[in-house]
């Protein structure tokens, strides 16, 4: 079994890191109608990794949980309702 890696460990790639950047730049460009720059995109998007990330993978985590549970007890009626 692959061992899990820490949280603080998990790093984009390159591509994704592009990726991200250019959707700033762009998402900046539209709301504010202005350029930014790539320290700039880059001190945000190290922002989002750093703090926001965490706390999305974190409810992305109790969301699995939750639905993994509810299926669980689907299970457990579904059994039951088919027990004789």
């Amino acid at each position: 079994m692959k061992k899990r890696e820490n949280l603080s460990q998990i790093r984009l790639s390159d591509s994704q890191r592009e990726k991200l950047k250019e959707e700033i730049k762009a998402f900046y460009f539209d709301v504010r109608g202005e350029e930014i720059g790539m320290i700039e995109q880059m001190q945000l998007l190290e922002l989002f990794e750093e703090k926001m990330a965490p706390v999305i993978y974190n409810r992305a985590l109790d969301d699995a949980k939750r639905w993994f549970s509810q299926m669980m007890d689907n299970l457990d009626s579904d059994y039951y309702a088919l027990y004789r």
